[in-house]
């Protein structure tokens, strides 16, 4: 839950000023890497050529029948989270291409909740990006 009142955030936009930069959607599959030296050197890079990360795009991928391989495609997906924070995107767009089994479901809901504290909104975006 956001504890940034609304007051707080229209005072904030009243003093903005628009940038010389283009936001950009990364795809997730286009990321070398989410450690963070990697992510530092990608940011500063993107931010030499004028672009800053508006969101990281990915698809979920939980239509594997075993438990393993579901909390793998959790921890990616988390992982994205914490990438797309650093990164400074304001968003993760996760699509899913079918209707979730229920521990997906509690996944996905628990990806929303840590985007949520790491300041990122969490976009699920039905069927295939």
């Amino acid at each position: 839950m956001s504890t940034t009142s609304s007051s707080g955030i229209e005072r904030t936009l009243r003093g903005c000023r628009p940038a010389e930069v283009d936001p950009v959607v990364i795809d997730a599959a286009d990321l070398d890497s989410t450690a963070p030296d990697h992510l530092r050197d990608l940011k500063q890079g993107l931010a030499a050529r004028g672009y800053q990360p508006a969101a990281v795009a990915t698809e979920a991928a939980f239509d594997a029948e075993g438990t393993l391989e579901r909390q793998r495609e959790a921890d990616r997906l988390r992982g994205l989270v914490r990438a797309a924070s650093f990164l400074g995107a304001g968003r993760i767009e996760v699509a899913v291409e079918d209707e979730p089994c229920e521990e997906a479901r509690t996944a996905l809901a628990a990806l929303a909740e840590r985007a949520d504290r790491e300041g990122v909104e969490f976009v699920r975006v039905d069927g295939a990006a």
